[in-house]
Parts: C-alpha cells; structure tokens; sequence
C-alpha cells in the first residue's frame, strides 16, 4: 500500500529514517529496512536513510502488504447451551477468560466463539464486544454474550438494572449458620492486593443470597442467588463469613480438603441464568451441568458422609 505524507513542522531537519518512525509508528529499524529496500521517496526522488528532511516535503512510502491475521484457534470445552439471532449462552469451561485483558495471554470465551463462526455484537470495548458480563477464569458455567446491537444494550441494562436470574452453585467449608441467608457487605479492591477483592467499609453494595441444598461432613453445597454482580462476589462473602468456597486458596480455604478432593481451582459453577429475551421479552432460562471435576467432588463427600 503506497501512502503519501506531507512532513509535519515538528519534524523538520530530522534523518528520513526517524521521521518515517514518528509519522508511520514504525521501529528505527524497520524505518531504515524500508528505506533501503526503495519503499521510499522524498519529493519523489530516492535518497540514503541518513538524508535530512524539511517540512512541506513530501515522502511516499510503499508499505508492506499485512500479514493475514491467523485464524483464532478453538476453545477446548467451549460448547453452545442456547443460540439464536440476538444471542448465544455458552457453558464456559475453567481456565476460560472472559475476553482478553492486559496480563491475560490464555483463552476467551469472544476467541472461541470467533473460531466458530459466531459474529458478536460491536457495541463496547474492541476486544469485549458481545461480552455483557463475565466469569472468573476459575469459574466455571452459563455466560449469555449478545450478537445484535439491540441484545447488547438490552443485556447490558437488564444486568444493570438487576433483572437477571443469575444462581450458582457453591461448595463452601464447614457448615453455613444459618442454613438460609443473606450476607450484605460491601466489596472493594483488597487493601493489600491488586488481585483480590474484600468486604471493606465504604465499598460497593454487594448482596448475596444463599441456602443450602446439600450437606457432607466437611462441606455444604450451596444455592447461591446474587443480587449484585461484583468480581469475586460470591468468594469474597464466603470467605468473610469463614466459608470459604472449597479449592479458593485466593480466598482461605484449606489446601488439604481441594487435595483430597482431586480439586485444582474453586468450587463454584454460574449454574442458571434466565432473563427477558431481548427480541421476544419472554423469560429465557438456560441451565449448565456441573463440569467433571466439581462433580467428582461431590461424589468423594457423599461417600465419606455415608
């Protein structure tokens, strides 16, 4: 592709290799490759990499055609619970971001789609497009991501506004007391960690209803329905109450009970979600199956409770 580019005041009297560097956002390096393979011109006449250029002249780069972007790869466990035009629910599996972040260089849940042929809604951040709310890499279970326009603002809204069902299910240590409740505590960044959340004073409002659904010996299955939506909310509460959830070694759970259990990650799953479908307004409810793992789990304490 041949571009042509006046040279801007600033750069008055600067070698054509560094000035190619500033107005391109090429590398010095790749600037002078330019220039010496004859991509280059300064008022129409080829000069050495070294020449000096003055503002009101005229450079004409030839630039090398892009790379094709390779194909995004697939997402291993990554299925399909729900799809339709506005929307598609996935069952996101463990070690499964999101979306890509800074720091974050593992699979997404928009990479997996895009390998599969799903376009998503362009609405948001370019590289959280569709996404309306996310899962911890951790967490595993039912994740809705829009793919028109009008599902992306009525998704958006409709978790804002707190109208989705969202249930998880939760094995948490020892024996919550009460059996049925509600912690209300707000959560904040962790004053001493840039990668935990805790109940502080002054946080945001965070509420989260529990009740039990099934307990072992040295844990309790929980049902879990969030009121609010904050990173870490579920693990964070538990752990405020000294229950942490089983295998959340982030959040203070005992090493030794994740081993026994053959656990590797916390045992927390998005079970439920069920909403107003953005195109037909009727109630959409789409649930996930525990993954192996978290129902390995469960069948090791069933046998030790007898």
């Amino acid at each position: 592709m041949s571009r042509l580019l006046p040279v801007p005041d600033g750069l008055d009297g600067l070698r054509l290799d560094v000035a190619i560097s500033r107005m391109l956002g090429y590398s010095r390096t790749a600037a002078a490759d330019l220039v010496d393979a004859g991509a280059v011109t300064l008022d129409g006449v080829h000069v050495a990499r070294s020449a000096k250029v003055h503002a009101g002249s005229w450079l004409e780069v030839e630039e090398p055609a892009a790379a094709p972007a390779a194909p995004p790869e697939p997402v291993a466990g990554l299925t399909v619970l729900y799809d339709d035009d506005d929307l598609v629910v996935v069952d996101k599996p463990v070690g499964v971001a999101a979306h890509p972040s800074p720091g974050w260089s593992g699979p997404t849940v928009t990479q997996g789609l895009a390998a599969m042929g799903y376009r998503l809604a362009e609405s948001g951040a370019a590289e959280r497009q569709g996404i309306v709310h996310r899962l911890d890499v951790g967490t595993t279970g039912a994740m809705v991501v829009a793919k028109s326009e009008h599902a992306y603002s009525l998704l958006k809204r409709a978790f804002k506004e707190r109208t989705v069902d969202k249930r998880y299910s939760a094995l948490v240590q020892g024996h919550p007391d009460p059996t049925r409740g509600t912690i209300d505590a707000p959560i904040a960044r962790h004053p001493g960690s840039a990668y935990k959340f805790a109940v502080v004073a002054g946080g945001r409002p965070s509420v989260t209803h529990y009740e039990t659904d099934e307990a072992f010996r040295a844990a309790t299955l929980l049902d879990v329905h969030l009121e609010t939506g904050r990173t870490h909310q579920i693990r964070v509460h538990m752990s405020a109450v000294r229950h942490p959830c089983v295998g959340d070694l982030t959040y203070g759970a005992d090493p030794t009970l994740a081993a026994r259990l053959g656990l590797t990650r916390q045992w927390l799953h998005a079970r439920e979600l069920a909403f107003g479908h953005p195109g037909t307004g009727d109630e959409l409810r789409v649930t996930s199956p525990f993954p192996a793992d978290l129902a390995r789990a469960l069948d090791v304490l069933r046998e030790e409770s007898g």
